[in-house]
């Protein structure tokens, strides 16, 4: 790899990386299909815990870094 590049990490494997961090404490990371993707976004979380579901109000690049689930070295392809 040149330097300078980052590495490619595909989308798929960036929500496995989420929902591994997120596992410990009841939430889990889904997508939405349909009408919801128009109303509330993409993407949203599950607390299975307290059975309430939370609009992710990022983009899925930048909560994955928030999280420490994607390095700086990785970027999202």
């Amino acid at each position: 790899m040149a330097k300078g590049r980052k590495a490619p990490v595909t989308l798929r494997a960036v929500i496995a990386r989420i929902n591994r961090r997120l596992a410990a404490d009841g939430l889990v990371l889904r997508a939405a299909r349909g009408a919801a993707v128009r109303r509330d976004g993409a993407y949203y979380l599950v607390d299975t815990k307290r059975n309430v579901i939370t609009p992710l109000e990022q983009d899925i690049e930048a909560y994955a870094r928030k999280i420490a689930a994607l390095a700086a070295w990785e970027e999202l392809v």
